[in-house]
C-alpha cells in the first residue's frame, strides 16, 4: 500500500488521483475531512482507508507500506498557533521519518519555498547544514518546514540511518484543481476567476518598489500536474534522495497570470491596481524563482508546463466547468 498524508488536500488529492489513474487503488489517505466539503477532493477516487491524523501512528503498527508520501500540514502562511503548527508540521513529520527509517520505507515529503524567507539568500536548494542555517523563514509555516529540513540535514551530516529513499520537495507557487477549500491561501487565479468570467474588475496590488511596475510582482507559478509528475518520478526512481526545489525555474508576474486567464476565455482584460495594505508592505516578496538544476541533474526530465498552457488547461478542464474537481 501507499500512504498519502494530506491526501484530501490540494496537492495530496491530485497525487491520489494520478495514482488511481495509473491503476493504483491500494492507496491510504491520512487527513481531516472537516465540514467544509473537502471530501469532494476525493469523491472520484478509490481508497483502501482514510485515517485521522491522531490515529496514524497506531494505524501504522505492524503495517507494511511501499512508500509514505507525506504532504499533510497546516499550510497557511498566516497561521499563528505555534504549538499546533509545530505538532502538526514538525513533530508528526519526525515520527513518520523515524517509522520509515525503522521499517525501511521510502519517505517523500513536502517542504516549501517559504523556507527561503524574503529571498535575500537566494533560492538554491542546497541541503547542507551550513546552507540551510543561513535561511530565515518569514512566517510560522515556513519555519516549521525549515526545522524539519534541518533535522534531516543533521542526520545526513552525522551519517545517521535514514529511510532507503528520502526526498524533500520545496514547492513554489502551486495552482490547479482541488485548491478550493484553501480560502485565502488559494491561488489568485482561483480566487478571482468568477470575476474574470463575469467581466467584473479584477484587483491586483500596486507596486510600492521603485523600478517594478504595478502587477509585475513575480512568482514561480507551477501547475499541480507538474508537481505530481515529480512525485511519481521519485516513487519510480528509488535511487534518488535529497532536497529539491519544485518550480518551473521561471518567474512570471501576477499580471501575466490574470492575462492568461482572460486569454483562455477569449475575454477583454479588466484589471485595476490597488494599494497594498501597509501591514504587509515591508515583508512582501516581489520575486521568487526556483533553481531546478539539482532536480534535473538527478535525472528528472518530465518538463514543466508554460504559464499560458497551464492556465488554459486549468480554466478549460476545471474552472469553467460545473464540476471543478479532479
Amino acid at each position: 500500500m501507499l500512504l498519502v498524508t494530506g491526501g484530501a488536500g490540494f496537492i495530496g488529492s491530485n497525487v491520489v488521483a494520478a495514482l488511481n489513474e495509473a491503476g493504483r487503488s491500494d492507496v491510504v489517505v491520512c487527513d481531516f475531512l472537516g465540514t467544509e466539503g473537502k471530501w469532494r477532493n476525493l469523491a472520484k477516487r478509490q481508497l483502501v482507508d482514510i485515517v485521522p491524523p491522531a490515529e496514524l501512528m497506531d494505524w501504522l503498527k505492524g503495517r507494511k507500506l511501499e512508500a509514505v508520501i507525506h504532504l499533510g500540514a497546516i499550510s497557511a502562511t498566516t497561521a499563528t498557533d505555534g504549538d499546533l503548527v509545530i505538532e502538526t508540521n514538525f513533530r508528526l513529520s519526525m515520527r513518520l521519518l523515524d517509522w520509515c527509517t525503522m521499517n525501511a520505507v521510502p519517505f517523500i515529503y513536502a517542504s516549501s519555498a517559504a523556507t527561503y524567507g524574503d529571498g535575500t539568500e537566494g533560492f538554491d536548494d542546497d541541503s547542507s547544514l551550513p546552507a540551510l542555517k543561513k535561511l530565515r523563514p518569514m512566517n510560522l509555516y515556513g519555519w516549521s518546514k525549515h526545522l524539519f529540513d534541518l533535522a534531516i540535514a543533521e542526520r545526513v551530516a552525522r551519517c545517521d540511518r535514514l529511510p532507503p529513499q528520502w526526498a524533500g520537495l520545496k514547492f513554489f507557487n502551486v495552482f490547479g484543481p482541488n485548491e478550493y477549500h484553501k480560502g485565502s491561501m488559494m491561488s489568485v487565479l482561483a480566487r478571482r476567476f468568477d470575476d474574470v468570467r463575469a467581466g467584473r474588475v479584477v484587483q491586483l496590488f500596486k507596486s510600492h518598489r521603485e523600478g517594478i511596475e504595478d502587477g509585475d510582482q513575480r512568482r514561480d507559478f507551477i501547475y499541480v500536474d507538474d508537481v505530481v509528475r515529480v512525485v511519481l518520478w521519485l516513487l519510480a526512481t528509488p535511487s534518488v534522495s535529497g532536497l529539491f526545489n519544485v518550480g518551473t525555474g521561471k518567474a512570471r508576474s501576477f499580471k501575466d497570470l490574470m492575462l492568461a486567464a482572460y486569454a483562455a476565455l477569449g475575454a477583454r482584460p479588466n484589471i485595476e491596481y490597488i494599494d497594498m495594505p501597509e501591514q504587509i508592505r515591508d515583508s512582501y516578496q516581489y520575486f521568487t524563482q526556483s533553481e531546478v538544476d539539482r532536480l534535473l541533474r538527478a535525472g528528472y526530465n518530465g518538463g514543466f508546463t508554460t504559464l499560458e498552457n497551464a492556465v488554459k488547461a486549468y480554466v478549460g478542464d476545471y474552472l469553467d466547468r460545473p464540476d471543478r474537481f479532479r
